[in-house]
């Protein structure tokens, strides 16, 4: 990422101002970056030492870090992992989670594989325990399809009315970072949802989704090869 990327990526930070992130191709060049400019007000959690890796970023007067975990996808060839971080929001437990699902249209049957195993722990979660998971899955509709979301979990951006202002993440018709020539559009970066099922607990409404990150900067480049998702909650009793 140029300077002027890594400036383009805090400025969309500092003009949300986000409870949560989820970051995607991290190095540890522009998490210092980050930390320095941003370490007052979040707490960092890092997937990775070398290469790129996910991370988050936690507001500290909104969310308390309770613990974290690193989950290996043991068929990965691409150092791929699922980052859990587990939280407390107002009160209620939260397992918020990230992950890059394997690349490139060859590797399908071991995105599936990664993508089943995030279902698992989404699924299998305490009962009192909000799940929310965002990331690049590098998904195609007909792989998700194929593994099937279990009956607790929903696709947001669905839930939300399947919005086409939002559909696309992967877009070379207007994103020219990467200087592809075919032009194709894909719906890669997605989050899904579990809500707490237990007595009392606190649930998360999805209440808006956009694209975020789709200014061209001055270098003639955009902030990252995806856009960014931005998506609001309310929290109800």
């Amino acid at each position: 990422m140029q300077p002027e990327r890594a400036r383009g990526l805090c400025s969309c930070l500092t003009s949300h101002s986000p409870d949560v992130v989820f970051l995607q191709e991290l190095i540890h060049l522009y998490v210092r970056s980050l930390k320095k400019r941003f370490a007052g007000d979040y707490t960092f959690i890092e997937a990775g030492k070398e290469h790129y890796f996910t991370g988050m970023m936690l507001k500290k007067s909104r969310i308390t870090l309770l613990d974290s975990e690193i989950v290996s996808y043991p068929d990965s060839q691409m150092l791929r992992n699922l980052l859990i971080a587990q939280v407390l929001f107002k009160g209620q437990k939260l397992h918020l989670m990230t992950s890059h699902l394997e690349s490139c249209q060859e590797n399908a049957v071991e995105r599936m594989r990664q993508l089943r195993l995030v279902m698992k722990r989404m699924r299998d979660a305490p009962d009192d325990v909000i799940v929310l998971f965002g990331g690049d899955t590098n998904l195609m509709d007909c792989e998700v399809a194929e593994v099937g979301l279990p009956s607790s979990v929903s696709d947001v951006w669905e839930q939300l009315g399947e919005q086409e202002a939002c559909r696309y993440t992967w877009d070379t018709q207007t994103n020219t970072n990467k200087g592809i020539r075919s032009k194709c559009r894909f719906r890669f970066d997605r989050l899904y949802l579990r809500q707490a099922s237990s007595d009392g607990a606190l649930q998360l409404d999805p209440d808006h989704m956009s694209l975020t990150g789709m200014e061209m900067l001055d270098c003639g480049r955009y902030t990252s090869d995806h856009w960014g998702i931005y998506c609001t909650f309310s929290a109800v009793c």
